[in-house]
């Protein structure tokens, strides 16, 4: 596995995973995206418009490959309590990987969620998702990672599941540990004057800490409101980590949270927002804001997914 090594994307979004994977040699040999406007954006980046729908795609018609990615969406899973592994999950999106898995046996499974999955019904949603792992061959490891420990400016914490083959024979699966680094959010700020749009100017503003107070940059450090100070008003210092970009939501600064920038209250643009997932600076960005925001907050954060990565690689060498 030091050499190059093929890898599926499912559920690709914009392509984070791949983004990651591409710095260790790796060849995608297919990609899965139901979203219109994310496949343009993957296409834009990496040369090749994704397949559609998953659950409409024969795992027949997929290429054999040592890995599958997949960031897969944790919509509401049916478990009926009867704890029946497989069968438990057919119906829900994670069914596609697994069953996908199950057909091509590839050495891997590299899948990230949304931390709540651990506890989505009192855990027995994640509790199957393992037993169906083991079910179709696999050792599954898991570990809640935040992103402001890998050096970007994010406090974004997503549960990492890497399953081995059995085969394999790996017993054991060390997440990587925080790094030294810390970025703070006015590292990842654009140095031009930027459009009115990204202002929030309202009479509604207040401020109850000063900026510089922060004690630890890793975590959001917020310093005032805008309203109420709910869901989107709420103002953070820019030296301190940002909260967690969100493709949803609503607010004065929604999906990207409100920060003091030079004596203005701001949003985010879309390339911080890519900053601040840690996409290179060449990566093509919609041109339409809003697309931007919704895809970059779908998406996984790329140094978190590269030092998963590298322990993996350093495993299987070691195996």
């Amino acid at each position: 596995m030091t050499k190059k090594f093929t890898f599926i994307d499912l559920f690709a979004g914009i392509g984070g995973f791949r983004e990651a994977l591409k710095s260790y040699n790796g060849n995608c040999v297919f990609s899965s995206e139901w979203d219109k406007n994310s496949q343009k954006t993957y296409f834009s980046n990496f040369g090749e418009m994704p397949s559609g729908d998953i659950t409409k795609i024969e795992e027949s018609q997929i290429p054999k490959h040592d890995i599958i990615c997949a960031g897969f969406p944790c919509q509401a899973f049916s478990i009926s309590g009867k704890r029946e592994g497989f069968n438990d999950v057919r119906g829900t999106l994670f069914f596609d990987v697994a069953r996908i898995a199950k057909y091509h046996q590839p050495k891997i499974l590299f899948l990230e969620n949304v931390k709540n999955f651990l506890r989505h019904d009192f855990g027995e949603t994640f509790n199957t998702v393992i037993k169906v792992l083991k079910e179709i061959g696999y050792t599954p490891f898991h570990k809640v990672l935040r992103s402001s420990d890998f050096g970007v400016p994010q406090a974004r914490e997503r549960v990492y599941i890497v399953a081995l083959r059995k085969d394999l024979k790996i017993k054991s699966f060390k997440f990587p540990e925080p790094i030294t680094e810390t970025k703070i959010i006015k590292d990842i700020l654009e140095k031009q004057s930027l459009e009115d749009n990204f202002y929030i100017k309202r009479p509604d503003i207040s401020f109850y800490k000063d900026q510089n107070d922060v004690l630890d940059p890793r975590r959001p450090f917020q310093i005032g409101k805008i309203n109420k100070g709910g869901q989107g008003e709420r103002i953070y210092s820019i030296n301190a980590s940002g909260i967690t970009l969100s493709a949803y939501g609503g607010g004065a600064a929604s999906k990207t949270g409100a920060y003091f920038v030079d004596g203005k209250i701001r949003k985010l643009t879309p390339g911080e927002c890519a900053r601040v997932q840690g996409f290179p600076e060449s990566f093509v960005i919609p041109e339409n804001a809003n697309l931007a925001y919704k895809q970059f907050g779908d998406s996984v954060s790329v140094p978190v997914i590269k030092s998963i990565f590298s322990n993996i690689l350093n495993v299987l060498c070691e195996g």
